[in-house]
């Protein structure tokens, strides 16, 4: 049975991921993202069921390497260390034509065939695949091989900025699979993509 790519993001309600070119330069993010306690255990309890997380550059440097260091750091509360503990150990593919080295447990695809190549793997792999970065994302869209959206909508309207998907050359229809609801607004959907091959 084939995998399943899911692009799991933190959005507004206008479905803007940020506001400001390089607002996610530090792993807090933007102040418009509620993340409490309740959301990060759920991030975790989902981020252990996946059996891969595949990654763009810019989403993995921005992981890499607090999440490392975050694992033996005392000063965090034991959700965060948790979550450290959770990335690094798990596989994950980084997608980037600029990088020719990763740790913790990372193999890299760069060529011009990456969209071919994450197929193969996405075709060979049981279970849910994490898939993190807008460019990415849209290129899987395009491509048909997108099967699911999680997102976590945060109570803000930014107006404007980094959407979701780069533009979509057709609408995206999805059918609702499970929804649920955090501390302070934040609401959670999961959708499977139609059409996804």
């Amino acid at each position: 049975m084939a995998g399943r790519f899911v692009y799991w993001m933190n959005v507004s309600l206008d479905l803007f991921i940020e506001r400001e070119v390089g607002e996610h330069g530090d792993i807090g993010g933007p102040s418009w993202i509620r993340l409490g306690e309740p959301l990060h255990r759920e991030f975790n309890a989902r981020a252990r069921a996946l059996v891969m997380m595949v990654q763009g550059r810019k989403v993995f440097e921005m992981m890499d390497p607090f999440w490392p260091n975050a694992r033996t750091d005392e000063s965090l509360p034991g959700f965060l260390r948790a979550y450290g503990e959770i990335w690094t150990d798990k596989p994950k593919v980084l997608v980037s034509r600029t990088r020719t080295t990763a740790e913790h447990n990372t193999r890299i695809i760069g060529d011009d065939n990456a969209i071919e190549q994450l197929a193969v793997l996405r075709q060979e792999t049981d279970g849910e695949i994490g898939i993190g970065g807008a460019n990415l994302a849209t290129q899987l869209m395009r491509a048909h091989l997108l099967d699911e959206l999680l997102l976590f909508t945060h109570p803000v309207v930014l107006g404007a900025g980094r959407p979701l998907f780069d533009a979509l050359d057709q609408p995206l229809e999805l059918d609702l699979l499970e929804q649920d609801s955090f501390d302070q607004g934040v609401t959670m959907h999961r959708y499977a993509v139609r059409g996804a091959r």
